[in-house]
């Protein structure tokens, strides 16, 4: 018994096979959470870049339809791709200035979700709407939010729903507000 104890300890014929059955499980978990960081990271990008768009799109505009928005919509669904549309919620705004630095919701149109009131007040990152340079109703800017729920396709188990937002602010390029006609 106690030459096969010897013989077994000195043994160096399946080391490399046990080594490597220690290791592999390791190093698969690396590799997948390594996609899986990459996946949320393009994601959020993808979140960001969701926000400026719309805002950009509508701030372009002196006026804006329902069927153009419903083109916004459709265009910064193309930039979430792959991940799933049904995921993103977007509220594009249009925020009035009150005369003293505060905004008010002009118009607000959200897919997937509920848009903001009209007249509801929200507040405005100080000096994008300064009082010294807006009078009332004389100038605005568009307010694109979005919420994305990412769910990761290989570690549903593991990681759940990652809540993903962003918010961006455009100034209208071709006149002091963009009106919404419907």
């Amino acid at each position: 018994m106690l030459r096969d104890l010897r013989r077994f300890r000195t043994a160096k014929g399946g080391l490399a096979a046990i080594e490597f059955a220690l290791i592999a499980p390791v190093m698969v978990t690396l590799l997948l959470g390594t996609v899986e960081l990459c996946n949320a990271l393009e994601c959020h990008q993808k979140v960001t870049m969701l926000a400026s768009t719309g805002a950009d799109l509508v701030a372009q505009s002196t006026s804006i339809s329902a069927a153009d928005m419903n083109n916004v919509f459709a265009a910064v669904n193309a930039i979430v791709y792959p991940f799933a549309t049904a995921n993103a919620k977007i509220v594009i705004s249009s925020i009035a200035s009150d005369g003293s630095g505060n905004g008010t919701v002009a118009w607000s149109q959200a897919q997937n979700t509920t848009a903001l009131t009209v007249s509801q007040k929200v507040a405005v990152p100080s000096g994008l709407m300064p009082a010294s340079d807006c009078a009332k109703d004389a100038c605005s800017v568009i307010l694109a939010e979005v919420t994305y729920d990412y769910t990761s396709p290989i570690g549903r188990f593991i990681l759940g729903t990652v809540p993903m937002t962003d918010t961006f602010y455009a100034h209208p390029r071709r006149s002091a507000s963009v009106a919404y006609t419907g």
